[in-house]
């Protein structure tokens, strides 16, 4: 019996082993290059494996760990200035709730320094990094590096860090050995010459153009721009000899629509500049702005005031018309554009600030995008006149339009608060979020059955086949949002709110034992876990947060143990709590079958002394949290990523391969019973 049991073990094990690694996808190297007299610039270069990126030094509280240069005092030397960085590349994370800047590629930090010593010296120090891939994160990283400078009288542009003077450096967080690579192995460049090289973001550019398309035809149905369909055809048709110049007419028409709006994309990035925006954008400020600028473009769909430019612009375009011919032409669409400026600000200014956060092609593609969608009824319907008579006719219902994108503005609106409530900490909880998408889905479902009335409305005679798709949609919407009160993970939407909720049905039930009943549940636990005050595991689930603590209490409880290797800056550990853990039967497991224990590998709290460890892996004390359950992760199971979910039964031994970042819920909940089925034959052989 004991060896099939050892037998079914090393089934197990097999596929772990085969894919149990410790990752490097960081390799860092050290050079020196003149700059001037008495001058010197440390090149600290990072080459990032493809599909791997590292964070910038300008990351702000809360959100991963950023790259930090720590260099020892030395009288040889004095700093000039800070470290330098190239561009890098910045997104928001929803995760984070944060703009974030990271770079891939080759990667040059660039420090200056003034030679004092006239004969040969040394500049050392630390860095430390964290990188991540879009499945898992590694911990923060330790490099020493060593550069030696002959002095102030040496000749430095032959000055480099040496493979045997600055040997790999065993970083001290986690065991794994960072090679530091020969320096004349790499051209050096300068960080302007080196473009970081992340994967292309085509499709997001893709899914914003199809947005942008939407947001045009959106614009074509607003009471300033459809009455005008029929009468530029109109026109077209009775002041053109011929049908064929009356489409040309109009071809020329759309297209200057397009460039119009499109140069105005352009106009954009080249006089403000994609970083400026993209800096500018970033800010609580601006992001307050932009709220409240939404808020306004809301109120005036609503019908409180009409946003229009000086009737001056639009005479002077008006003028040019009468001259004729295709420059009479451009002059009628030009015209077009500043009339309906009222109609049109709100998508014209929401493309624009969406395109802020992006690219440098962002605002062209999203101009372009709405454009084109804006001047394909004019160019259309003058091939085929004929359609003019099945639109519908001018009425309230294009009023109605107004309305309903107001609704949806206000509610996109909310987005732009994300930053200001990070930055100030204002508090604004998720739970905010989804009462107020609520009552604005509601109050959209009663507007389209006509229960609610606006200034410029119509009588509402009844109900169309469209308007009650619209009706079902809203109200459907505002169904989905409920359940998010009490912590449902609301995925479709998750991005665009606050982490943070107020309460949670799972806490209240966690809380409270049988329906009505006060009584506090009793713990599920066998004591008080370590660390508490510091961590604690989403959707109120219970556990331990060290290892020999919610091990001793497994064979106790003779339970197995779930174990979650992961950390406060783990991207991909948040996304798999939000869309896995989240889900109703994955909860009920990890309640209800295991002894859960949630190992920070990027803590930095201290243990106190009799808690210290000697590593096995490169024999440094490992004297914080998060160093120690590094080396315990290395150590045991060969592996240094994280999300990293292991379940052992109560002597410590593998019950199943563990499992890494998978958004797959059947997988997880795969895995979990694949743990507990195997836990129970071991038990009961």
């Amino acid at each position: 019996m004991r060896k099939a049991a050892l037998a079914g073990s090393l089934v197990i094990l097999i596929p772990f082993l085969a894919i149990s690694q410790v990752l490097e996808p960081v390799k860092w190297s050290f050079k020196t290059e003149q700059t001037g007299p008495g001058e010197a610039t440390l090149l600290l270069i990072a080459k990032v494996d493809k599909g791997w990126h590292l964070y910038s030094q300008d990351i702000p509280d809360g959100g991963p760990r950023p790259t930090v240069f720590t260099f020892n005092p030395g009288e040889g030397y004095s700093l000039v200035g800070n470290v330098t960085e190239p561009k890098g590349v910045e997104e928001y994370d929803p995760n984070f709730e944060m703009n974030l800047k990271f770079f891939s590629g080759t990667v040059f930090f660039k420090q200056k320094i003034k030679l004092l010593a006239s004969k040969p010296f040394s500049v050392t120090g630390t860095l430390e990094f964290m990188c991540c891939d879009d499945k898992r994160c590694l911990p923060p990283t330790d490099v020493d590096f060593s550069f030696h400078l002959p002095g102030a009288s040496g000749t430095v542009g032959e000055l480099k860090a040496k493979p045997e003077t600055a040997p790999p450096s065993t970083q001290p967080d986690t065991g794994l050995t960072v090679k530091a690579e020969p320096a004349t192995e790499i051209q050096v460049r300068s960080p302007e010459e080196v473009m970081p090289n992340p994967e292309t973001k085509s499709e997001s550019l893709w899914v914003f153009f199809i947005i942008a398309l939407l947001a045009g035809f959106a614009g074509a149905l607003t009471p300033c721009v459809y009455p005008m369909i029929p009468m530029t055809v109109t026109f077209f048709m009775s002041s053109s000899r011929s049908k064929m110049g009356a489409r040309l007419n109009a071809i020329f028409y759309g297209l200057s629509i397009i460039v119009i709006y499109t140069v105005i994309g352009l106009l954009v990035t080249v006089l403000f500049g994609s970083d400026s925006i993209k800096n500018v954008s970033s800010h609580w400020i601006t992001n307050l702005v932009f709220f409240l600028l939404f808020t306004a473009f809301a109120a005036s769909f609503f019908g409180l005031f009409e946003i229009v430019l000086p009737a001056s612009l639009t005479d002077k375009s008006d003028k040019q018309v009468d001259k004729g011919g295709l420059l009479g032409t451009f002059f009628m669409a030009l015209t077009l554009v500043l009339v309906s400026f009222s109609c049109t600000a709100p998508f014209i200014g929401g493309i624009l600030v969406e395109a802020s956060s992006g690219s440098i092609l962002k605002p062209t593609v999203g101009m372009f995008g709405f454009s084109l969608a804006f001047a394909l009824p004019f160019t259309i319907l003058a091939f085929f006149p004929t359609w003019l008579g099945k639109l519908p006719k001018s009425g309230g219902w294009l009023n109605s339009v107004k309305v309903v994108l107001g609704f949806v503005i206000l509610a996109l609106g909310m987005k732009y608060l994300l930053v200001p409530n990070q930055a100030l900490g204002l508090g604004i909880t998720r739970d905010f979020y989804i009462v107020i998408w609520i009552v604005l889905a509601v109050l959209l479902g009663l507007y389209l059955l006509g229960k609610i009335k606006f200034s410029h409305d119509s009588d509402l005679q009844h109900i169309g086949v469209f308007r009650l798709f619209l009706i079902i949609a809203s109200f459907s919407f505002a169904v989905y949002l409920f359940p998010g009160l009490f912590g449902a993970p609301l995925n479709a939407v998750s991005a665009y709110m606050p982490t943070e909720s107020s309460f949670s049905l799972v806490d209240l039930i966690t809380q409270n034992q049988g329906a009505g009943s006060a009584q506090a549940q009793p713990s599920t636990l066998c004591d008080v876990p370590k660390h508490a005050g510091q961590f604690k595991f989403p959707y109120g689930l219970q556990g331990y947060f060290d290892y020999e603590q919610g091990l001793a209490c497994a064979k106790k409880m003779n339970k197995p143990v779930f174990i979650d290797f992961t950390g406060h800056g783990c991207v991909n550990c948040k996304v798999m709590e939000r869309t896995v853990w989240s889900d109703p039967e994955v909860l009920k497991r990890l309640r209800e079958n295991f002894i859960l224990i949630a190992l920070y590998v990027d803590d930095r709290s201290d243990l106190p002394a009799s808690e210290w460890i000697t590593s096995k892996v490169d024999g440094k004390v490992k004297n914080t949290i998060g160093k120690k359950n590094v080396d315990f992760e290395i150590s045991r199971f060969n592996v240094n990523a994280q999300p990293y979910y292991v379940l052992l039964d109560t002597a410590g031994n593998l019950l199943t391969e563990p499992r890494a970042f998978d958004r797959s819920i059947e997988g997880f909940i795969g895995f979990l019973d694949n743990g507990v089925e195997n836990f129970h034959k071991n038990q009961h052989p």
